[in-house]
């Protein structure tokens, strides 16, 4: 009989090969082979060419930049390895799109963050790894184990490197106060919070600022950069109000809209991103540097193919 643990597998989709093959790199174990094409009328033509029966299986796949075609191969894939007679599958989804459709902050809207938690769970995952949720209550979505892992860790290495004094570091938005508030924890410094009020999806007004930033350098930090309206702004009345050097930190660069020009545009030194989703327009954005994920979710799938402890990443990492 052959026990859980015993054969490890790891695939990719086609939305970050790349990040795939580097956590591979990083375990020392080869990405399976799988044949991913496109019918001429776009739809998905999916075989794993490796077998699988028995084996412990991760598909590394963001839901980015196109969430409709890469969410639906993540979905074909967890049928594929079910009826090949994996014994678990674990959905590794870097960047979690429509997570903000996180509840029905209006009437007749769908909550799309649970929608998507159904059709993984009913498609046969098992167990599912993200990195830093835009709500975190979408683990209650699931009626299966998330691992909700945190690119802090990683980030704060770089974050300590930049040439920078007197640092506060800066949350965009109410919203986004916890990790900031973690952010300049270890980094032992003060915290201060824009106020704004969201109008549109692309459009939001700044309010005021809560905390003193004149005369240092701001660590401007949130979880994704989306169409670059909100953080953009931030770095402008961080400036406004005396700030000395602006830089920008997030885990998701999404860069949807004219998100690259704007940041371009922006006053500040330096961007970091982490690479949960590919930047294929990454070139085209000035002052751009990619910190890898890839040593983290390896981790992360190595201890959970162990059935060891995931959250002691984080215990070790402070």
């Amino acid at each position: 009989m052959r026990m859980r643990g015993e054969r490890l597998r790891v695939f990719s989709g086609t939305a970050h090969p790349r990040l795939a093959q580097d956590i591979c790199s990083f375990m020392g174990v080869p990405l399976g082979a799988a044949s991913l094409q496109r019918f001429p009328d776009a739809e998905i033509n999916l075989k794993v060419e490796c077998d699988v029966r028995g084996a412990d299986v991760f598909v590394v796949q963001p839901t980015s930049p196109n969430v409709h075609e890469h969410l639906f191969e993540l979905l074909s894939f967890a049928d594929c390895l079910r009826r090949a007679s994996a014994d678990r599958i674990t959905a590794v989804i870097p960047y979690f799109g429509y997570a903000r459709k996180d509840r029905k902050d209006e009437g007749r809207v769908p909550i799309n963050a649970k929608l998507v938690a159904n059709m993984l769970t009913t498609a046969g995952y098992d167990r599912v790894v993200t990195v830093d949720l835009h709500a975190a209550q979408i683990q209650g979505f699931f009626d299966i184990p998330v691992d909700h892992l945190y690119a802090r860790p990683v980030m704060i290495q770089r974050v300590r490197e930049l040439e920078a004094t007197n640092i506060k570091v800066v949350s965009p938005d109410i919203g986004g106060t916890k990790l900031a508030r973690a952010y300049a924890k270890d980094l032992g410094c003060d915290l201060a919070i824009i106020d704004k009020r969201r109008i549109s999806g692309e459009e939001t007004v700044i309010e005021h600022i809560i905390g003193d930033v004149k005369g240092h350098d701001i660590v401007l930090v949130d979880d994704m950069v989306s169409t670059g309206g909100s953080i953009v702004d931030a770095a402008r009345i961080v400036k406004q109000k005396g700030a000395n050097k602006v830089f920008l930190v997030a885990t998701h660069g999404v860069l949807a809209g004219n998100a690259i020009e704007r940041l371009n545009n922006a006053d500040v030194e330096k961007i970091l991103f982490s690479d949960t989703i590919p930047l294929q327009d990454g070139k085209q954005l000035q002052r751009l540097e990619v910190v890898s994920m890839a040593q983290l979710l390896a981790r992360a799938i190595d201890r959970i193919h162990r059935s060891e402890s995931v959250s002691k990443l984080f215990e070790t990492e402070r």
